[in-house]
């Protein structure tokens, strides 16, 4: 409830500020209200285990979908201003989170089955984090390796 309320304060002062709102602040508050309204209109225990499950795997779809059906990685057109790669490592990236967000949904389905609620919302908590920092860490050392990173190639 305080993230809907959040987000609402947050797209009023954007508006107050600028008197426009970014797509990204539309993007942010369309998912979130959906999601979290879902969830306080449901207060569902199942609804509560799948919902990180379905977003992990909508991103994998969303990620698949461009790059197969749109031919378009939009991994490359989010952050192809500051990150100069062959296409070819663009979609070793996509293919790469879309692996990392379908693991992840699959890993949330088996604490949440498998273990007790406790040990579930703090595997919400915490893993949540610490799976998208070893993906990052793992894409940074692919970059890094491949010599795609300033830092390889300076020395």
């Amino acid at each position: 409830m305080v993230l809907l309320v959040g987000v609402c304060i947050q797209v009023c002062i954007e508006y107050v500020s600028t008197k426009a709102i970014s797509k990204q602040t539309k993007v942010v508050f369309g998912v979130t209200i959906l999601l979290g309204g879902s969830t306080v209109l449901f207060r569902n225990e199942e609804f509560l285990f799948w919902k990180p499950t379905v977003v992990n795997w909508i991103f994998t779809l969303i990620l698949l979908g461009f790059h197969f059906l749109n031919r378009e990685n939009p991994l490359k057109k989010m952050m192809g201003s500051k990150l100069h790669l062959p296409d070819v490592v663009w979609k070793n990236l996509t293919f790469g989170w879309s692996a990392g967000f379908f693991i992840a949904g699959l890993l949330n389905l088996i604490v949440a089955y498998n273990f007790s609620l406790d040990a579930w919302v703090s595997y919400k908590l915490f893993g949540g984090i610490i799976i998208t920092l070893v993906y990052f860490f793992i894409m940074m050392i692919y970059l890094w390796k491949g010599g795609f990173l300033k830092g390889r190639n300076a020395g």
